[in-house]
């Protein structure tokens, strides 16, 4: 009778023990958790995001300043969260108020010169001198016409008054509207320079908070780049491990195809064939089971 027996095929055993080796390996490596020791947190394996920087704070109270607004204050990532009570003056209201102050009837008093009455006052007493010195030629011209002393005399030095008081008050006058109206010139040239920089303050602002939030900007791109370069290092320090076990059992597996197998046969409750098993064996050819039960 035939032995029965199991095949087994097995590959050499160096190539089984790197098997095992790397089964090992992927486990542990599998059972590293992200913050345990010496492996990277979640926070540093997963996107970061930089924080608002001082330059971009510094712009963003700026423009909060313009607008009237009070004290921004920030959270810890920069954000701004609140912000204080301001004066609710825009940058440029000064200048609007101070040109009103220029404007109206009686603006041009702010510019009118503090010298001018002394001005009149000594161009007058110049004009009262010479005025005085014009009244002994005119007794002069009387006693020569000979009519000194008489009618035409009186109207003469009478004309003479009248003309040199008619005279004073128009020069008085004149000196007067010309106070005035270089007063009015300065304050409308005062009005107008006000006005302009009523304009000019938001553009010269705004040109500020942008140049400060350009800088900002450009600070915070660089932040970003290097959470962004720290998170990838992380990554890279995780997966750097399971990558060289990922290459070793790639090599196994190249080199399973080329290694010889040995193939081992077991037999399963086998032993010798004993005589009367034989003869048994040799009855039965001979005649037959039809000879056993005699039919």
């Amino acid at each position: 009778m035939a032995t029965d027996y199991t095949q087994t095929t097995r590959r050499a055993p160096f190539l089984e023990a790197a098997q095992e080796n790397y089964i090992d390996l992927l486990t542990q490596q599998v059972g590293r958790a992200p913050g345990s020791t010496g492996v990277p947190t979640l926070g540093e394996l997963g996107p970061q995001v930089a924080s608002q920087n001082v330059l971009t704070q510094a712009a963003q109270q700026q423009a909060a300043s313009q607008a009237g607004l009070g004290q921004l204050t920030f959270g810890a990532e920069g954000q701004v969260t609140g912000v204080g009570q301001g004066t609710g003056v825009s940058g440029y209201q000064p200048y609007l108020t101070q040109a009103g102050q220029y404007s109206g009837p009686q603006a041009y008093q702010q510019f009118m010169s503090p010298y001018q009455q002394d001005i009149i006052d000594t161009t007058l007493a110049e004009f009262d001198v010479q005025t005085a010195q014009g009244v002994p030629q005119l007794a002069a011209n009387a006693i020569t016409a000979g009519a000194y002393g008489g009618g035409r005399d009186a109207i003469a030095n009478a004309q003479y008054a009248s003309d040199a008081a008619r005279n004073r008050a128009q020069l008085q006058a004149s000196m007067l509207g010309q106070g005035f109206t270089q007063a009015n010139q300065l304050a409308n040239q005062g009005f107008e320079q006000q006005r302009q920089l009523a304009s000019l303050q938001p553009s010269l602002a705004q040109s500020s908070v942008q140049q400060l939030g350009a800088a900002g900007t450009g600070n915070l791109a660089y932040q970003q780049a290097l959470l962004d370069a720290q998170q990838q290092q992380a990554q890279l320090a995780y997966n750097e491990p399971l990558s060289r076990i990922q290459a070793f059992g790639s090599g196994i597996a190249g080199q399973a195809g080329g290694v010889p197998t040995t193939t081992t046969n077991t037999g399963l409750g086998g032993g010798t064939v004993g005589p009367l098993s034989q003869a048994l064996s040799a009855g039965l050819s001979a005649y037959g089971l039809g000879s056993i039960f005699g039919s």
